[in-house]
């Protein structure tokens, strides 16, 4: 099958790199004027891995969306509006299978990506997100691990993971879209809470964290219209020790380099979700304690280790 991945960052050019290790013809997108693309195109590597030079570089998106029938968005979750508008424009997007890997929600709106992309392009398409644990860093070097795919259309579901499942990644069919959305989306708001702990030297304080975020974030998908049950999936607790003890998480390390006074010059696409929740805290009247005391931090500058304090030590109530 011919695969095209338009975003040539890190987790991009791991897809590709990863579609071509499983038996598919890639082609990797990136804009003319990215780093990223300029590196690979001089050097076919990253700081992660190396590419095949059976993978072809093509900074045209005509080419790219022409190339395959199976196409796969990595970018910034906050960019994928304007790029699905510049999508709509190219005729050869009809019938053709997208899927978003990107964990994040729109922060000006709270939706979640697939609603986002399906507003823009419409019913042409077919609309798939891929979620759950991993990092590049792990699979180069040959570690497993599971991952979700997801669509509103189950042999859309099973299409995808019959074509890129493997002993590296075994997928499982994702039954609720909006619980996994937010699942991704939000692990990565519990993986900025859990590098702020690290950073206060409170890291035991994690196990609360786990328990009390996945209860607080399925209320919030019940309330959207989603399984409580898919926040104790993959998609996020799932993805907690990925995201929330790993060293290679940016949401993590963004987290405790915020604490420390450091600066962090990666995306965290947890800090945007934030925003997101925000809102759909206040549409859907559902109480979201920890996202909240997050928001107040980043936002509104309220000390973290107070408010961290307040928010896991002083209240005395039942647990359940």
């Amino acid at each position: 099958m011919n695969i095209s991945v338009l975003g040539c960052g890190r987790w991009g050019t791991f897809m590709a790199w990863y579609a071509n290790k499983v038996g598919h013809n890639v082609m990797l997108w990136g804009r003319e004027s990215s780093r990223n693309f300029a590196g690979l195109k001089d050097t076919r590597k990253n700081d992660y891995l190396s590419i095949s030079d059976t993978i072809e570089l093509n900074s045209s998106l005509e080419k790219v969306i022409s190339f395959a029938d199976l196409i796969i968005i990595s970018i910034s979750a906050q960019e994928l509006r304007s790029f699905a508008k510049q999508l709509n424009s190219i005729n050869e997007i009809q019938n053709k299978t997208f899927i978003l890997c990107m964990k994040g929600l729109e922060a000006s709106s709270g939706k979640r990506l697939s609603q986002v992309f399906s507003e823009e392009v419409g019913r042409r398409v077919n609309v798939a997100v891929w979620v759950g644990p991993g990092h590049v860093q792990d699979f180069v070097n040959n570690i497993p691990n599971c991952m979700v795919i997801g669509s509103e259309n189950v042999e859309v579901t099973k299409m995808i993971v019959q074509e890129l499942n493997s002993d590296l990644i075994r997928f499982y069919y994702g039954q609720d879209l909006i619980g996994n959305e937010i699942g991704a989306a939000t692990k990565n708001v519990m993986g900025i809470a859990a590098g702020m702990l690290d950073g206060l030297n409170y890291s035991s304080l994690k196990g609360s964290l786990m328990a009390r975020g996945t209860r607080e974030i399925s209320r919030l998908v019940r309330a959207m219209g989603g399984n409580d049950l898919t926040i104790y999936g993959l998609s996020h607790l799932g993805d907690y020790e990925a995201t929330l003890f790993s060293l290679h998480s940016h949401n993590r390390k963004f987290g405790q380099a915020y604490v420390e006074g450091e600066s962090f010059g990666k995306l965290a696409e947890g800090v945007s979700t934030v925003k997101a929740l925000r809102k759909l805290s206040q549409q859907y009247a559902v109480e979201l304690p920890i996202c909240n005391a997050l928001y107040e931090i980043l936002f509104e500058n309220k000390n973290a280790k107070e408010t961290l304090e307040n928010l896991f030590i002083r209240p005395v109530k039942f647990e359940f």
